[in-house]
């Protein structure tokens, strides 16, 4: 209720900024002003997840997008690194397939049904934000500096990140989510000042075995 509540207000208030980046995205590239995508959702379940888009619609590439992608356009650029591009999500909240605070949903070919890490990440309702999205704010960068950036995301970032959403969900709590979603509106609005460790610091956690998320 709070999540469905929420996103619905915002959706009304931000309505005139969000018709301005629409409108931004059809004016420098055409249509369609949204990108939909099919991810994997709560227990398995696939969905139809909306974004402003980013890129090109005719040019092919990676099934992620690491560093300068020539596909990006002007305005996605500009979407992305504020994370504007993310808001139309929003609605999946309102329709109950997402949660303001959950983990990162995946395409498909990301997800191991099979693997008990991933069954027992997929027993939460993803989000827009989570504690490893924003660990990982600058993953494209970070992805843009692999010489194979997907083979490095499905080895190396994407178990981190699981990780983290299973540590965070141990210790879970309204006011660590309303913590989480504050730090994600002032890191959108401020990407600059972006600082993991601080991230880190201010939710400590330890993932299984030792293991520790990246400070990159």
């Amino acid at each position: 209720m709070f999540d469905a509540s929420v996103s619905a207000a915002g959706l009304i208030l931000l309505s005139p900024f969000l018709l301005l980046a629409g409108m931004a995205i059809v004016l420098e590239d055409g249509w369609p002003m949204f990108f939909r995508q099919q991810r994997v959702g709560r227990g398995g379940r696939l969905f139809q997840l909306f974004k402003f888009r980013s890129m090109r619609t005719c040019l092919p590439g990676r099934s992620i997008t690491a560093g300068d992608d020539p596909r990006l356009t002007g305005v996605g650029r500009i979407l992305r690194k504020y994370k504007v591009d993310e808001m139309p999500q929003l609605w999946n909240v309102v329709k109950g397939e997402m949660s303001l605070v959950g983990p990162r949903p995946e395409i498909p070919p990301f997800v191991n049904i099979d693997d008990p890490v991933w069954r027992a990440v997929l027993q939460f309702r993803p989000g827009i934000t989570d504690l490893a999205s924003l660990v990982y704010r600058n993953e494209e960068e970070i992805l843009g500096s692999s010489s194979d950036p997907e083979s490095y995301y499905r080895e190396t970032v994407l178990p981190a990140k699981l990780a983290l959403n299973l540590r965070y969900a141990q210790a879970r709590s309204f006011r660590r989510d309303m913590k989480l979603i504050l730090l994600t509106v002032r890191y959108s609005l401020f990407p600059s000042r972006f600082k993991p460790a601080f991230i880190l610091d201010a939710f400590p956690v330890s993932g299984p075995d030792g293991f520790q998320p990246q400070e990159r």
